[in-house]
């Protein structure tokens, strides 16, 4: 780890901080840099937004892409205060960064109510076996759509 790194760390603990401090949601922060420049930063503001999918790093990843004009993270690193959530993992995943640092652990983030783990044990059951009921419904119609985005020849593949 370098000097970089613990300042932009840092300044991901220091959001947390903020949003906390402000009563925004959970404590946690989150930044995302390209070239040693922030592209992207956030708070956790699920209470306040009433919006589950408000996490600090889903934040800091729309505003890295809306800066860099780019639905991905090419050379990015992400600086976030707490071990990602299974959303927010997912996330990092599909914006593609170069490496991911944090500070808290999921076990740190559990020992103050925030447990994921049960998303986790969910994840790795079929859907069946899930406790959330889900139910495939008009897939033959859905597929029609899948045809289409197969056929089209100016999509932009991800």
């Amino acid at each position: 780890m370098t000097e970089e790194d613990r300042f932009f760390m840092g300044r991901a603990i220091e959001l947390a901080e903020m949003g906390v401090e402000m009563s925004r949601g959970g404590p946690f922060g989150c930044v995302v840099t390209k070239d040693s420049e922030i592209v992207g930063e956030g708070y956790n503001q699920v209470t306040s937004t009433n919006d589950p999918t408000a996490h600090a790093e889903i934040i800091a990843i729309r505003e890295a892409c809306k800066t860099l004009n780019s639905f991905q993270l090419d050379g990015c690193t992400i600086y976030t205060s707490c071990e990602p959530c299974p959303m927010c993992l997912g996330a990092i995943y599909w914006a593609r960064p170069e490496k991911v640092f944090f500070a808290c652990s999921r076990g740190d983030a559990a020992n103050i109510g925030f447990d994921d783990d049960f998303i986790y044990e969910e994840l790795g059951k079929a859907s069946a076996e899930r406790e959330m009921v889900l139910v495939e419904l008009m897939r033959d119609e859905a597929l029609e759509v899948f045809k289409d985005w197969s056929a089209k020849p100016d999509r932009v593949e991800y």
